[in-house]
């Protein structure tokens, strides 16, 4: 053999030599970087843990596949099924794991085999939405010090490592419902780490009779895995889970996901500088409104002062809050020509209008659907000659709001001209007397560039389009437009409320939506302990649950008695004791309300049809979505949009972490972002998983998880369009019992 040979021999045996001794860890780094496409895999046995998981989820705008135990089609959780090769690169289908518990399939089952290398390999986490406290999850039994049952009531607490890791944007305390004295609404396993295993407590509980504290959050790794052990049982509506439900998400995706959550809260106040009709409460009905016979009673307005109007900024101010200004400029032109030419009140407002936001609400306040005939109760829509339904003009509708804008602008104030609230949302189509909109609505609108338009949610919790203008659905607060003193509210609220035998008008009793009180409440007490506790945690679960919608009460309520600053402020500071200065409200004006709620409903229709693609590969992260359709996105703190040329920042900071909405930059077809260095790496891993512990078992849920039980009589479901009596949330009195449409429910 020549010298020549010799070498090229000894060269490929020494080659040889080399490659077989490659460790599988450097053969794993020697392979390209996994492809993590952004999509969760939630598996649901159909209970409600997980059902609430996938809902989060859902209003956040984050794409997962859902695999239903229950159903024999459903797919197997094979290799294939999670993952595969594309172009020569390893991709992982999902980039999280929802189980409804750590492991809800059979003994020896392949497929939570195949699950438990998947995640071993590309480094994917697991949550277990409801499991017990075991050993197989690094706990001790609860027989061994913990505790198991009802935490009703009860107060938990994020750890120093919680608000470390996923659960930051809590002030600490995670308090459990307890909406009824007879239901359980909750059970938990509360435990301690199990001795040597690598557990973290992220949420604790006190336990009975002991100075100690379980846990009922935490991380545990093992085997080269992660799981999120959650060993309380929960369901969407509840707001243990709602205060969590944000670091949940979070901890599963690891900072990385579509979609983004944020906390909304904005209030209007309809009829500024008009005046509202008041409650009688002896006739039990509102002279001057349509739910009185004609000529029974005598109206009383309410109208505020201009110490209401001082206080409303002073208040404004002390809670940094900016209020929604609804107002009719017609009321002030009114009661300057009773009054000697003078309005002090509206020269308050006025001198502070810069502390509040102004929206249109026509120059009179008139009825601006079919043309009413109020005398007979309920009303009915007037006709014409031939027998067609008489409608308002579109000259009419169109000169309310002209004639309201100019008067707004003569008096300085700071309007957007393509918002508009009619009064009572009329116009728009009103059952049972006006199943249909008026067909001259949407020209009117069209004459004054309107392009965001209210809706009472109550009847249409969905966006729509009229003419050029996109609906804003808005929630009445069960703070009557009729009461400005604290007796009036009471008193209609029992006569809403109560049954014909304790007084009241029996609607309660046949109403579908609602429930009577056991008693009257108390025309003392009865506002503070009862309709003000009611009322908020009606407005933050709204809040809680990533929805921009609006609130909306009258100035009625913010005269006299000054009814709405109780709830106002209650919601404020039980928000404000929730969650870190890092989550403050979002509070937007409507037209970017109704912006919001667009952008979302393309997004979610372009998730819908499978249009979106997204994946991660090591610090990049790629979108792709259709023309006109923006990323919606979270990402931590650091991360940047890579332009053609350079980058800039991405999103805005919220909960500790970045999020907002992009579209591909100059001459890209994709969004593209890079992550900040230290974010968690998605390396692969050779090693095979370990033996799966054995199945969970069925775990005990109460019948107040399976169905919510809501706080107080009237509510019926706080996450939904439907939340309230009557009318499902916002009519006063049901339109099925009645017919009627009070002024104050709508307005």
């Amino acid at each position: 053999m020549n010298r020549k040979l010799r070498r090229a021999a000894l060269a490929l045996t020494t080659a040889s030599l080399a490659l077989a001794f490659v460790t599988p860890v450097e053969a794993a780094a020697a392979e390209p970087a996994p492809r993590i496409d952004l999509k969760v895999l939630v598996v649901s046995d159909g209970g409600p843990a997980t059902a609430a998981i996938a809902a989060a989820l859902d209003g956040a705008g984050t794409p997962y596949t859902l695999v239903d135990l229950n159903r024999p089609d459903r797919p197997s959780l094979t290799p294939a099924f999670l993952s595969d090769t594309v172009l020569g690169r390893p991709r992982a289908k999902f980039q999280a794991v929802v189980l409804p518990n750590d492991n809800p399939f059979g003994a020896g089952s392949a497929e939570m085999a195949a699950l438990a290398s998947y995640e071993k390999k590309f480094a994917i986490p697991q949550v277990d939405a409801y499991t017990y406290a075991r050993p197989e999850v690094g706990l001790a039994p609860p027989t061994d010090g913990g505790y198991s049952g009802s935490l009703d009531g009860a107060r938990a607490q994020v750890t120093a490592e919680g608000k470390a890791g996923p659960f930051g944007y809590l002030d600490g305390a995670v308090p459990f419902e307890d909406n009824s004295p007879t239901v359980g609404e909750s059970y938990a396993f509360a435990a301690k780490p199990l001795a040597g295993a690598d557990f973290t407590s992220y949420v604790e509980v006190p336990l009975p009779q002991s100075q100690e504290r379980g846990t009922i959050v935490g991380e545990y790794r093992h085997d080269g895995r992660r799981e999120l052990v959650v060993t309380f049982v929960y369901n969407r509506h509840q707001q243990q889970y709602r205060l969590l439900a944000r670091g949940i998400v979070d901890w599963l995706t690891q900072g990385v996901h579509l979609g983004m959550d944020r906390n909304y809260f904005a209030v209007h106040v309809d009829d500024v500088f008009a005046a509202d009709d008041r409650w009688d409460t002896e006739l039990n009905c509102t002279p001057g409104d349509v739910d009185c016979p004609p000529g029974q009673g005598e109206p009383r307005p309410i109208r505020m002062t201009a110490e209401d109007a001082q206080y409303a900024a002073q208040w404004a101010t002390d809670r940094a809050f900016t209020l929604d200004m609804v107002y009719n400029g017609g009321g002030s032109v009114q009661y300057k020509a009773a009054n000697g030419g003078s309005d002090p009140m509206a020269q308050r407002l006025i001198a502070d209008k810069d502390r509040y936001r102004w929206v249109n609400h026509t120059y009179d306040h008139p009825y601006l659907g079919c043309v009413q005939d109020v005398s007979v109760v309920p009303w009915v829509c007037a006709k014409n000659p031939d027998g067609s339904v008489k409608y308002v003009t579109r000259s009419e509708i169109a000169a309310q709001i002209r004639d309201n804008r100019r008067w707004g602008q003569n008096a300085g104030l700071p309007l957007q001209n393509d918002e508009l609230v009619t009064g009572e949302h009329s116009g728009l189509k009103t059952l049972p007397q006006q199943p249909e909109d008026n067909p001259n609505l949407a020209g009117a609108l069209w004459d004054n560039g309107i392009r965001s338009l209210a809706s009472d949610n109550s009847r249409e919790p969905e966006q729509r389009k009229i003419g050029p203008a996109q609906t804003v659905p808005r929630y009445p607060m069960n703070v009557f437009y009729n009461a400005g003193r604290t007796a009036e509210q009471i008193d209609e609220y029992n006569w809403i409320y109560t049954r014909k035998a304790d007084g009241g008008s029996g609607i309660c009793e046949t109403a579908a939506n609602t429930t009577c009180l056991d008693a009257p409440l108390d025309p003392v007490s009865g506002y503070a302990d009862h309709i003000v506790p009611l009322e908020t945690r009606i407005a933050l679960s709204h809040v809680l649950a990533n929805d921009p919608r609006p609130h909306f009460i009258h100035q009625s309520n913010l005269a006299e008695d000054r009814i709405a600053y109780p709830v106002l402020d209650a919601v404020i500071d039980s928000y404000e004791g929730l969650f870190e200065d890092s989550t403050p409200f979002v509070n937007l004006r409507q037209k970017d309300i109704g912006a919001e709620l667009s952008e979302r409903a393309a997004w979610d229709a372009a998730l819908r049809s499978g249009r979106v693609t997204a994946y991660r590969i090591g610090d990049t992260v790629t979108v792709k979505a259709p023309g006109g359709v923006r990323t919606t996105a979270t990402m931590p703190a650091g991360t940047r949009q890579r332009l053609l040329l350079g980058s800039v920042p991405f999103g805005t900071a919220y909960a500790g972490r970045l999020s907002g909405r992009v579209s591909p930059a100059l001459l890209q077809t994709a969004v593209t972002l890079t992550l900040p260095s230290g974010t968690a790496a998605t390396g692969l891993s050779t090693e095979p998983a370990q033996p799966v512990a054995e199945p969970a078992g069925r775990l005990p849920a109460p019948k107040g998880v399976r169905r919510h039980v809501p706080y107080g009589e009237a509510e019926r479901d706080p996450y939904g369009g439907a939340e309230r009596v009557p009318n499902g949330g916002g009519e006063r009195v049901p339109h099925g019992v009645t017919g009627r449409v009070p002024h104050g429910a709508t307005d």
